[in-house]
């Protein structure tokens, strides 16, 4: 494995990170994008987060095969541009439906980078050097979605258009790639290394999915949550999101100390973090304090369990093999974010007899609860 400075190696992985951090920048200003198109469904106004992973499951799958005549610095570089370019597409007319086409094209991008980035990481560290790097760029994730938010709360304060213009970050995250990446060429099977599967990876692929499916909750209810005097305020919801990201920095540069105590029951205890501060969101709508703190156990939640469970792909698959299967984790936590405000609003409706977002968040801390504790049985019989 030729060496690189880690330095340019540690830019290019902030940089892709910060492109996936942009998928949630609308998130402060869901209330205000509401109130403004009040024809529009709740969920379809939620879908402004998940509606990117409408795309972002085709382009990654494509990207895990693409990589065997494209390389990976070249298709990052191109889903930088994308998500520069759609993200000011909204500027060209106050319409809902722009709005959402130009959030679902992002998802060219998002596809592109979330691939990408741990194919990078598995690309140029091994051993423990790799779980270090795979916690810094979940540490690089949560900074890009902290810069985000927080941004485009306080840009949206004044009006919830003007939170489009964080999206300037695709443009600067292109020219650091285009900078700091090495180019190393396309990607070649050989006899001995295919680009192939296994079992594993499909049962972490499926609780991939469950985790995502009840920790976006998080980041699509938490604008409309909040209660009394902080109600509809969108730096609060902004500040709460930003706390969500910037907990994943916390995590992603400690991961190594937290696997070494957890072990391999790491991802269970992971998705149990989220349950706790699910908890506390539905206890405490009015407190801005404790609804800090629920945030950042959501994104302990997050913070681990991508890092881990992308760290245990990329042992489980042949080199190669990884952006495909980096593809398909991908694939499953879009899959758990399109279809979780549907699934918890229609449930949330059924089983208190309307859709609130306390419903949503007792709903899904029960659910990531047993998802849990089928993890922790999976992982108890696993022999690594």
């Amino acid at each position: 494995m030729q060496k690189y400075g880690k330095g340019r190696l540690y830019i290019s992985i902030a940089a892709i990170s910060f492109i996936q951090g942009l998928q949630f920048c609308v998130s402060p200003v869901l209330g205000d994008i509401q109130a403004h198109y009040p024809d529009v469904s709740v969920s379809l106004v939620q879908m402004l987060i998940t509606a990117p992973g409408l795309l972002s499951m085709l382009v990654s799958l494509a990207s895990g095969w693409l990589v065997l005549r494209i390389t990976k610095k070249q298709l990052l570089i191109f889903g930088a541009l994308v998500a520069g370019v759609t993200g000011f597409m909204p500027f060209l007319s106050d319409s809902f439906t722009l709005l959402f086409v130009s959030r679902t094209l992002f998802g060219v991008g998002l596809g592109i980078a979330t691939t990408m980035n741990v194919a990078v990481v598995a690309e140029f560290f091994e051993g423990q050097e790799r779980v270090k790097a795979m916690g810094f760029q979940a540490a690089s994730v949560g900074a890009g979605m902290v810069v985000a938010t927080t941004f485009a709360g306080l840009l949206g304060s004044r009006g919830f258009r003007n939170a489009y213009y964080v999206n300037v970050i695709g443009f600067i995250c292109m020219i650091l790639l285009l900078v700091f990446l090495p180019e190393t060429g396309v990607a070649k099977e050989t006899n001995t290394e295919k680009v192939r599967l296994n079992r594993k990876v499909l049962i972490m692929d499926l609780f991939a999915l469950l985790e995502f499916l009840f920790l976006i909750t998080f980041t699509t209810n938490i604008a409309m949550h909040l209660a009394g005097s902080i109600a509809g305020n969108t730096s609060v919801s902004g500040i709460l999101t930003g706390l969500f990201s910037g907990s994943q920095i916390v995590v992603g540069l400690i991961l190594g100390a937290i696997t070494k105590i957890t072990k391999k029951y790491t991802l269970p205890a992971a998705m149990l973090s989220f349950s706790v501060g699910a908890v506390l969101l539905v206890l405490f709508p009015s407190n801005a304090v404790m609804l800090g703190i629920g945030a950042v156990f959501c994104g302990f939640s997050q913070g681990t369990f991508i890092p881990t469970a992308a760290t245990f792909l990329s042992n489980h698959v042949a080199p190669v093999a990884t952006a495909l299967a980096s593809a398909t984790l991908t694939v499953a936590m879009n899959t758990g974010q399109l279809l979780s405000p549907f699934a918890l609003n229609s449930l949330s409706k059924a089983c208190f007899g309307d859709v609130t977002t306390r419903g949503v968040y007792i709903l899904a801390a029960c659910g990531m609860t047993l998802s849990a504790a089928a993890m922790f049985c999976w992982r108890k019989a696993s022999e690594d």
